[in-house]
């Protein structure tokens, strides 16, 4: 699983270019599609259009709760978009922080607790904190602090969160900037995963004593998952290349900034690393039965405008395209039925949008 793995673009213009994956044992190319080529038909649904720069999704039952970057949480209800957001918070406009990602607790029905990662300015500084929302009727209840002072930046804050099988909230944050050594620093809470009771208190199990970090050593975090024998992997932004899937482990040390993918025994390498960079987005471990899927793992991809699923143990060779032609995808989850949701992010300042972007979208079969 950690045999050396390539990506090499052959050269283009930027949306007919064709990315080759490249491992020791054979070659396969992927075409990039053209953005913004919708077509809803028996396998795909339009749930949402007009998301305003839209960055992670929830399911709950006939719920599916979308963060919009600039603040506010959106609400499909029955499959129809509510015209009033569940809320709405105040972030700085900067390009790649502010309400970011949603999870559900595992007790939503009982609790109606929903917990949201926020951007936000003070003094001129820029930090990150979770906030824990109890909901009524579509509408805001409470909000309460669950963790602060999480250093924040214009461009690389994580804010990737969810809960694990083991009902613990983990919480993935980035590094201040590409020379930022904060990541190596275990009292500092960038470029983690953090592991925190529904509460904001420090699990008793946490490798480090009193402490939140459960692993160190992140860049930019983007999405999480867990497979059927809750192994926990993390895809990551790197820097215009070397973007990595990670299988994490309780205490282990990742090693940006001092390693990217592989190639020191004092870090954990990567079980994937694309070179050059797709800009991973969510990931996924299917668990349904409705989608019949070679591989478990489904990973959304913004540079590279594409739906994938991936056998992580045969590396990149075994990665297809399961939807194109919508442009960059941001996020991707499962559906109580066992569909897929996903989220376009064509308005994020780096795509092509047309004027129904983004999109809320359902994988049917």
């Amino acid at each position: 699983m950690n045999k050396k793995i390539q990506i090499a673009a052959i050269s283009g213009a930027i949306l007919f270019s064709i990315f080759v994956l490249t491992s020791s044992d054979n070659e396969t190319s992927i075409p990039l599609p053209k953005p913004n080529s919708y077509s809803e038909n028996d396998s795909v649904m339009i749930l949402a259009e007009n998301l305003d720069k839209p960055r992670a999704i929830a399911v709950y039952d006939n719920r599916i709760f979308v963060t919009e970057k600039g603040g506010t949480i959106r609400v499909i209800e029955n499959d129809q978009l509510l015209e009033s957001p569940l809320a709405t918070f105040r972030t700085p406009n900067v390009f790649d922080g502010g309400l970011l990602g949603i999870a559900v607790h595992p007790n939503f029905s009982n609790n109606n607790f929903l917990y949201v990662f926020l951007t936000y300015e003070e003094n001129g500084n820029l930090w990150n904190k979770v906030l824990r929302i109890t909901e009524e009727n579509n509408k805001l209840k409470d909000v309460e602090i669950i963790i602060d002072k999480i250093p924040g930046s214009s461009f690389y804050n994580g804010g990737f969160l969810k809960f694990g099988p083991d009902g613990k909230l983990y919480v993935g944050t980035g590094t201040v900037s590409d020379d930022s050594h904060l990541p190596q620093d275990i009292n500092s809470l960038a470029g983690k995963i953090l592991r925190l009771n529904d509460d904001g208190t420090i699990p008793s199990d946490n490798p480090f004593t009193n402490s939140p970090v459960y692993s160190l050593g992140h860049r930019h975090t983007q999405g999480m998952t867990w497979d059927d024998q809750n192994n926990l992997y993390v895809a990551e932004f790197g820097p215009e290349k070397n973007d990595e899937i990670n299988l994490i482990k309780s205490g282990k040390n990742y090693g940006w900034p001092e390693q990217q993918c592989s190639g020191s025994d004092d870090f954990e390498n990567a079980i994937l690393c694309y070179d050059p960079s797709i800009e991973p987005g969510g990931i996924l471990f299917y668990s349904g039965d409705k989608i019949n899927f070679e591989s478990k793992f489904i990973l959304a991809s913004m540079r590279a405008s594409n739906l994938y699923q991936v056998d992580f143990e045969e590396g990149l060779s075994s990665q297809k395209s399961i939807l194109s032609g919508n442009g960059r995808i941001r996020d991707v989850v499962e559906g109580p039925d066992g569909s897929i949701y996903v989220i376009t992010s064509n308005t994020d300042g780096k795509g092509f949008p047309d004027r129904l972007d983004d999109r809320l979208l359902r994988i049917l079969k």
